[in-house]
């Protein structure tokens, strides 16, 4: 459950200031069979989309573009920003299971317990993008009065370059954190979801057994 990283940052002066921050967010699937755990991981392993910074498949991935427009502000001997636009365009890759009718209800529980954490973790990358396109956009805007635009230009970038650096490694870390606590995780949400599902089973069980 990683996210692929693509991060194509475009600094443009615009002729009038730009608006709040944006988060532009789409979704794609890949579709997978087996009837068995073992048989959906194996799955997951050979469908799951590539992420080149692991060389690897997995079973979700999330992709980010940054997109950044400058509106620029000049006088005699200054260049300012006056306002700045990051737009955060996501894509979401996530796994639909073609359910066999040979698979057991057990495999089914697992998967809808899974398929639900593999939906949430890139949700979370997806938040994690926005904060700091929201950082980005502060930190443009606090700049200051430079000498030139071209000065403006150099240090936007430089800024940019700086944020989304903390923005990877943010990122990186959640993947660790989540990684590491995978497993445990995962029973944790099957026993809530099995004491659901009993408590389900006893209410219709009193409204069933109550007299008439």
């Amino acid at each position: 459950m990683k996210r692929a990283m693509l991060i194509a940052t475009t600094i443009a002066c615009v002729g009038s200031p730009a608006g709040a921050a944006t988060l532009s967010k789409s979704y794609s699937y890949f579709y997978i069979g087996g009837s068995t755990l073992e048989e959906i991981e194996a799955e997951l392993s050979k469908r799951g989309p590539h992420v080149s910074a692991s060389n690897s498949r997995h079973p979700g991935a999330t992709q980010m573009q940054f997109t950044t427009q400058l509106a620029f502000t000049q006088g005699k001997d200054f260049c300012q920003i006056v306002d700045a636009k990051t737009t955060v365009g996501v894509k979401v890759i996530l796994p639909k299971w073609r359910r066999p009718h040979k698979a057991d209800n057990d495999v089914r529980l697992v998967w809808d317990v899974l398929a639900s954490d593999i939906k949430r973790h890139e949700e979370s990358h997806v938040v994690i993008a926005k904060n700091y396109g929201r950082e980005l956009e502060q930190s443009l805007k606090a700049m200051g009065r430079q000498k030139n635009c071209e000065a403006v230009s150099d240090k936007a970038k430089t800024i940019t370059s700086n944020v989304l650096a903390k923005h990877e490694k943010a990122q990186a870390e959640f993947d660790r954190v989540e990684g590491k606590n995978f497993e445990s995780r995962i029973v944790r949400l099957l026993q809530y979801r099995l004491e659901q599902m009993a408590g389900h089973t006893s209410h219709r069980k009193a409204k069933m057994d109550r007299p008439i």
